[in-house]
């Protein structure tokens, strides 16, 4: 069983229009475009396997694009979504997590976009994701993770949260539990115009770089590369993610 949090119906029905309301902008054009460009240009002529796909907001586009894509999903409500957007036999979705379920076939390129892999909650998971991508990669294959780095930086001696976005219909906030590296995203989301807001939170794992690297040693990978976005720009100390490419020997 694994440790992430289910997505319930009620969320996945709000999911897409509220990512793309949201401060993150992670359903905008400008967004995906460049998420787009990068991962089409990793799978070349091979199958794409997007793990954690959720409502397909990568792996529908992208399958538009003319790569083959099929995803693993836990849950069954995000799936329901996606399969309004494409039928099973444009992009094929197995039900499971993305620790252990295995899909039929090998794949050129395997990845988890929007700090997915942190809803593993357990560094045993976590390595597990990646084994487990590597049992789905083809030689040569490429396994790619966007991930963001938390903002120890900003907390003051005796201070546990930090914002994310403070917007007219959105407050975001992380609280961070540094032992258990643990991070709690707090969502209070204005709902109408009566004034009332829904208050949301979940949890997930962080991860650093290094860490990260261990991990896909452990499964056989090796890094390729690491930029701070999808554009390519190169991968600093004050960068506030990764997208970091491991590649499956030939």
């Amino acid at each position: 069983m694994t440790s992430s949090e289910l997505w319930t119906a009620e969320t996945a029905e709000r999911y897409d229009a509220e990512e793309s309301e949201s401060g993150t902008g992670m359903g905008s054009a400008a967004v995906l475009g460049p998420t787009l460009d990068f991962l089409a240009e990793l799978a070349g002529d091979g199958r794409a396997l997007e793990f954690a796909i959720g409502t397909g907001r990568v792996g529908v586009p992208l399958r538009a694009r003319g790569v083959p894509v099929a995803g693993i999903e836990l849950s069954e409500a995000m799936a329901a979504v996606l399969r309004r957007k494409a039928d099973a036999d444009t992009l094929p979705v197995t039900i499971g997590d993305m620790a252990t379920t295995r899909v039929p076939g090998d794949f050129s390129l395997v990845y988890l976009v929007y700090n997915t892999i942190s809803n593993l909650l357990t560094q045993a998971e976590q390595v597990e994701c990646f084994r487990n991508a590597a049992r789905h990669l083809s030689p040569g294959g490429r396994f790619v993770i966007e991930l963001g780095l938390p903002p120890l930086r900003r907390l003051p001696p005796g201070q546990t949260a930090v914002p994310f976005d403070v917007s007219e219909r959105h407050l975001g906030f992380d609280t961070f539990d540094l032992v258990e590296q643990i991070l709690v995203s707090h969502h209070f989301t204005r709902d109408g115009e009566d004034g009332r807001y829904r208050r949301e939170n979940s949890r997930h794992r962080y991860a650093w770089p290094a860490e990260l690297d261990l991990m896909a040693e452990l499964a056989g990978l090796e890094l390729e590369q690491r930029v701070a976005d999808w554009d390519g720009t190169p991968f600093g100390q004050d960068s506030e993610k990764h997208i970091s490419v491991w590649r499956k020997p030939e």
